[in-house]
């Protein structure tokens, strides 16, 4: 997994500096957004060309830098949704970094993001793979942008609305784990001749396994150490933003704590550290937080019951069984002191 993930690197940094070579040759006072550029596709898991590759194995393909290639695509769609997102969410940090739209405007933030968005399918169709087989991903590629923006309008439609567990979910479904996990691990599996048969197992363990990654990270969003997230721990609270886990809580919450929390997260009102650090206990009491670990346990649970009733080939099972240890793991959410709630796990 952490020789796939240098060959993603080495790919995303070579293909990156070719078009920012390309994007300077037109004025060099692009040089700001050139560098942005660059910061945005830098760091993470590279989880989305994981399940890409993995799903390419899963059909029988054998290892080729190809794949490796039009998997590393689907980093840069995720760079693409990560500086819009932020912006949407007026995130000051990403990564241990001020964000796209706070060094350089909303304005260039979108651009930005709209241009890895482009780069993405040029990388793709430029992957070296063959011509039938890149076709055959066409409709799945237009499927993961569509849901995509689709769970990303929801979330703002929804936002200031009642949280709802079951339209969180939705919006869970849309708006990160069809992009994250089922759509690459599909792409890969349809690049590699995958059957309709082998699509719905695959389906099988990617949707709750898509769910359990979101889950996971609406819990670090509110409860995670910035300096291991690399992104403040405010954002999710002063955006109202409708996830299941103040859902869950509004649902549990004793009158008294949920009318309080109701008036902290009053529209218009600006949410204080102190406050945040009271939503935090409120969710705590409220045993939120561990029924939300509970969901992403039995996610987690069924994507493995799928990976066992699937037939692929015999090392893609450990690979994908590796891939729910690593994209349910709650590694960086910490204990709140002096106030703050804990965050048990």
């Amino acid at each position: 997994m952490g020789d796939l993930r240098l060959r993603v690197d080495r790919m995303l940094a070579e293909f990156v500096e070719s078009e920012i070579a390309e994007l300077l040759a037109l004025d060099g006072e692009l040089a700001p957004v050139a560098e942005q550029m660059r910061i945005s596709v830098a760091g993470g898991k590279r989880i989305r060309p994981a399940f890409c590759y993995w799903g390419w194995r899963a059909s029988g393909q054998p290892d080729t830098d190809g794949i490796v290639r039009a998997a590393a695509a689907l980093e840069l769609v995720h760079a693409a949704a990560i500086v819009h997102d932020d912006l949407i969410d007026h995130s000051p940090l990403r990564r241990g970094r001020a964000t796209a739209h706070e060094k350089l405007g909303d304005g260039l933030a979108v651009l930005i993001g709209d241009l890895l968005m482009a780069w993405a399918g040029q990388l793709f169709h430029t992957s070296g793979l063959p011509r039938t087989f890149l076709a055959r991903a066409i409709p799945l590629w237009t499927t993961m942008a569509r849901e995509l923006v689709a769970g990303e309008c929801l979330e703002l439609l929804r936002t200031g609305l009642t949280p709802d567990v079951a339209r969180s979910l939705a919006i869970v479904r849309f708006k990160t784990g069809s992009y994250t996990i089922e759509h690459p691990l599909l792409i890969g599996a349809v690049l590699g001749g995958a059957g309709t048969t082998m699509l719905k197992a695959l389906a099988a363990y990617a949707r709750p396994l898509g769910e359990a990654f979101q889950l996971r990270d609406d819990l670090q969003d509110v409860f995670g150490d910035p300096a291991q997230t690399g992104k403040s721990c405010l954002d999710d609270l002063t955006g109202r933003t409708p996830t299941a886990l103040l859902a869950l809580t509004l649902d549990l919450a004793p009158p008294p704590d949920r009318r309080h929390l109701q008036n902290l997260l009053a529209g218009g009102r600006e949410i204080t550290a102190a406050d945040a650090a009271a939503i935090r206990e409120i969710m705590q009491r409220s045993g939120a937080p561990a029924r939300v670990r509970q969901m992403i346990d039995e996610r987690a649970e069924s994507a493995r019951t799928a990976l066992e009733r699937a037939r692929l080939a015999p090392d893609t099972v450990p690979a994908l069984t590796r891939l729910i240890c690593e994209a349910t793991a709650d590694d960086r959410v910490h204990r709140h002191r002096h106030g703050r709630a804990a965050a048990e796990r």
